[in-house]
C-alpha cells in the first residue's frame, strides 16, 4: 500500500496559515474567519494523524479517511497558492506605475469582488468538507500524539544476543576483522581513549545485528572478557533504562524479568551505584545494539558511567547512521557491505530449496540467480525472496518475482522493505517529503545536490531554521543528513557540488512510499492516476521514436492530470515537444539528459 504524507502535509499547511502574510491576505479577502475555523479544526485533526497513521492497516477505512484528509489539504495548499499568486500580482502592479494603465482592468473592482467571492467559496467549502471528516474520524478512536513525539510511532522488536551460526552465510571474514579489532591490545590514556568503542555500520537488512552475534558467541570472546552484556537501544536512549538493562544483561531470562521489577523502582544514584559495582574493574564486552541517538551529550553521559571497567574493555555499536558512529567510536567505523554474489546465491538457495533440490529444477536456478542480483548483496532481502518462492514450482511465479518491482516485500514483518521502512519512519518529517522525490528518477541515477535542492525548494519543503540561513544551504544538509542515514551511496562530496546514487533497494522504498502521488511513467506505463500531483517520464536515449506527442498522446488524453504539480523530463533523447497546456497547475517543470530539448517548444 501507499503511504500517506498526511501528517507532514497538515503540518506544513498550519505553518502556512499561522504566517502573518496569509493572516494579512485573509483579512484583505474577507474569508478570515473561515481560514481560522478550517485552521483550528485542522489542529485538532493532525493531533490524532501520527495515531492513525500508525494503525491505518490496522483499522478498517481508516486509510480511506486519511487520503481524504490529504485531499482537503491538497485542495487548501492550492487556494493559498492563489492567494500568494493573487499577491505577486499586486506587488508586480505597484512597482510598475508606468504599466499600471495597461493592467488595471485585471484589479477592476469587478475582478476583485469576482476573487475574493471565489476565495471564499473555496474556503467554506473545504472548511465544511474538513468538518464532516473530523467528525467521520471520532469513530476510530485515536489518541492525541504530542507532535515532538512524532518520530516515535513505530518500535523494533527487542534484539537478543543468541543466533544459530550455521544459518549466517558470507560473514565469516567480517567476523575475523571485528574479531582483530577486540583482540587489539587496550590502549591506555586519558579521556575517549579509556574505552575503545567499536561501530558497526550499514544500511537496515545488511546483517550487522548478526554480525555482532557471531562475535559475541565466539569462545575467543569468552576468553577475552571476563563480562559480556547485550542491550538492545533502538527507539530511545534512556540512560536510566541502558542502566537497567546492563545490570540484567547475562542473567537468565525467567530471572532478568523478576530482577528488572526489584531494581525498576531504585534511583538513579542507587542504580548507578549496582552499575558499578557489576562491571567496576572487569574487562568487559558491551555491544549497544541498534543506535539512533545522535545527542552527543547522553552519550557522553553514558560512556562516562561505564569507564569504571579493567583496561582492555570494550564496546561495539550498531547502527545504520555514519555521523552516529563517527561520534561515538574510538576506531574508524568498520563499514558492513553487501554480501558477495555467491554468498547471496548460496544463501538464497538454503532459503527456496530443500537441500539439493534445486538441481531438478534448472530453469527455476537461473531465475532465482538472477532475483539475487537484484538483491545487490542484502541478505535480508535474498532471505525474503527465498523464503517466499520455498515450494512454489511454477515457472511463471518466479518470472513474476523476477520482474516484479517491489517484488512484494512488503507483505512480512522479516521482509526488507519493513525494515527499510522504519529507517524511514525514523527521518525527521522535513525528510520524508524530500525523500519521496527521489522516486521520480530512474534506478542508478546519477544525483547531483543541486538539482534535487533546486527541487526540493521549488515546492517549499526547504524551511531556514532561523530565518537567515540560504535555503540552498539548509537543502544541502538535508542530503548530508539523508546520506549519514545511509539512504544514499556512492557518495563524492566535491565542497559545493556532490554526486551519490540512491541503492536500488532504497529506491523501492522510495517507490512504496511515493505511490499515487509520485507517478514514474516508461514505456510500460498503460494508465497515470489522476491523483498524481508529481510525474516524470523516463525514456531511453537509444530509441529514436518522439515521445511528445505521438507515443504519448493517448496516455495523456485518458489522464485528467489537473493535479499535476512537476514533470520531469529524462533521458527523453528524442524530446520536440511537451504539451504543457494540459497540465493547468504545472509548478515545476525539469528536463534532463535530454539532447534534443535546448529550443523545444511548449504547446
Amino acid at each position: 500500500m501507499p503511504e500517506l504524507f498526511v501528517f507532514d502535509i497538515s503540518d506544513s499547511l498550519l505553518g502556512k496559515l499561522a504566517s502573518y502574510a496569509y493572516e494579512e491576505a485573509s483579512r484583505a479577502y474577507g474569508v478570515y474567519k473561515d481560514l481560522q475555523g478550517f485552521k483550528d479544526t485542522l489542529k485538532i485533526v493532525s493531533g490524532v494523524l501520527l495515531d492513525a497513521e500508525h494503525k491505518k492497516d490496522q483499522k478498517h477505512g481508516l486509510r480511506e479517511w486519511l487520503r481524504q484528509i490529504q485531499n482537503i489539504c491538497f485542495d487548501a495548499e492550492d487556494v493559498l497558492d492563489e492567494f500568494e499568486l493573487q499577491d505577486k500580482r499586486k506587488q508586480v502592479v505597484e512597482a510598475s506605475g508606468s504599466t499600471l494603465v495597461k493592467v488595471r482592468h485585471f484589479f477592476s473592482s469587478s475582478n476583485s469582488l469576482a476573487f475574493r467571492s471565489k476565495m471564499a467559496h473555496q474556503i467554506r467549502d473545504i472548511r465544511s468538507r474538513l468538518d464532516k471528516v473530523a467528525s467521520d474520524g471520532t469513530k476510530f478512536g485515536l489518541a492525541t500524539i504530542n507532535v515532538d513525539l512524532g518520530l516515535d510511532v513505530q518500535r523494533r522488536d527487542m534484539t537478543y544476543p543468541d543466533v544459530d551460526a550455521s544459518s549466517v552465510i558470507g560473514r565469516e571474514g567480517d567476523k575475523e576483522e571485528i574479531m582483530k579489532l577486540l583482540m587489539q591490545p587496550h590502549l591506555h590514556g586519558d579521556g575517549d581513549q579509556s574505552l575503545c568503542v567499536i561501530p558497526i555500520v550499514g544500511i537496515g537488512g545488511l546483517g550487522k545485528t548478526t554480525l555482532a552475534k557471531l562475535v559475541f558467541n565466539d569462545k575467543r570472546v569468552d576468553q577475552l572478557f571476563q563480562l559480556k552484556m547485550w542491550v538492545c537501544i533502538s527507539d530511545d536512549f534512556d540512560i536510566r533504562q541502558i542502566i537497567i538493562n546492563i545490570i540484567n544483561s547475562g542473567s537468565a531470562p525467567s530471572v532478568a524479568f523478576s530482577h528488572q521489577e526489584n531494581i525498576n523502582s531504585l534511583g538513579m544514584v542507587h542504580l548507578v551505584s549496582r552499575l558499578r559495582s557489576k562491571i567496576s574493574g572487569q574487562k568487559f564486552l558491551l555491544v549497544l545494539d541498534d543506535i539512533w541517538n545522535d545527542d552527543r551529550v547522553k552519550w557522553i553521559e553514558l560512556k562516562d558511567l561505564i569507564k569504571v571497567g579493567a583496561p582492555g574493555s570494550k564496546v561495539m555499536v550498531t547502527t545504520r547512521s555514519n555521523s552516529i558512529a563517527s561520534m561515538m567510536g574510538t576506531l574508524p567505523s568498520y563499514i558492513l557491505e553487501g554480501l558477495s554474489l555467491d554468498n547471496c546465491i548460496s544463501l538464497f538457495l538454503k532459503w527456496a530449496f530443500k537441500e539439493g533440490e534445486e538441481e531438478k529444477y534448472p530453469n527455476l536456478l537461473e531465475i532465482g540467480k538472477e532475483i539475487v542480483k537484484k538483491c545487490r548483496g542484502v541478505p535480508l532481502a535474498v532471505k525474503t525472496l527465498g523464503s517466499s518462492l520455498f515450494s512454489k514450482l511454477d515457472l511463471n511465479k518466479w518470472i513474476f518475482v523476477r520482474d516484479s518491482e517491489l517484488w512484494n516485500l512488503a507483505q512480512k514483518k522479516d521482509d526488507i522493505l519493513p525494515a527499510l521502512k522504519l529507517s524511514y519512519d525514523q527521518l525527521p518529517s522535513y525528510l520524508r517529503q524530500c525523500f519521496a522525490y527521489f522516486s521520480l528518477y530512474p534506478k542508478d541515477y546519477i544525483f547531483t545536490n543541486y538539482e534535487i535542492q533546486n527541487l526540493w525548494i521549488a515546492h517549499g519543503l526547504v524551511h531556514s531554521r532561523n530565518g537567515s540561513q540560504e535555503l540552498e544551504d539548509v537543502a544541502r544538509e538535508y542530503i548530508d543528513e539523508l546520506n549519514s542515514r545511509s539512504f544514499l551511496h556512492d557518495f563524492n562530496d566535491f565542497s559545493i557540488i556532490c554526486e551519490f546514487k540512491v541503492h536500488d533497494l532504497i529506491h523501492d522504498l522510495a517507490l512504496y512510499v511515493a505511490k499515487e502521488e509520485f507517478v514514474v511513467s516508461d514505456n510500460h506505463t498503460q494508465n497515470i492516476s489522476e491523483q498524481a500531483r508529481h510525474l516524470s517520464i523516463v525514456g531511453n536515449n537509444s530509441q529514436g521514436h518522439v515521445l511528445f506527442p505521438k507515443s504519448r498522446s493517448f496516455l495523456f488524453s485518458k489522464a485528467q492530470l489537473s493535479s499535476l504539480q512537476t514533470l520531469l523530463v529524462v533521458s527523453c533523447g528524442s524530446l520536440e515537444s511537451l504539451p504543457l497546456s494540459m497540465f493547468p497547475n504545472l509548478e515545476t517543470l525539469y528536463i534532463g539528459d535530454c539532447d534534443e530539448a535546448d529550443g523545444y517548444a511548449a504547446r
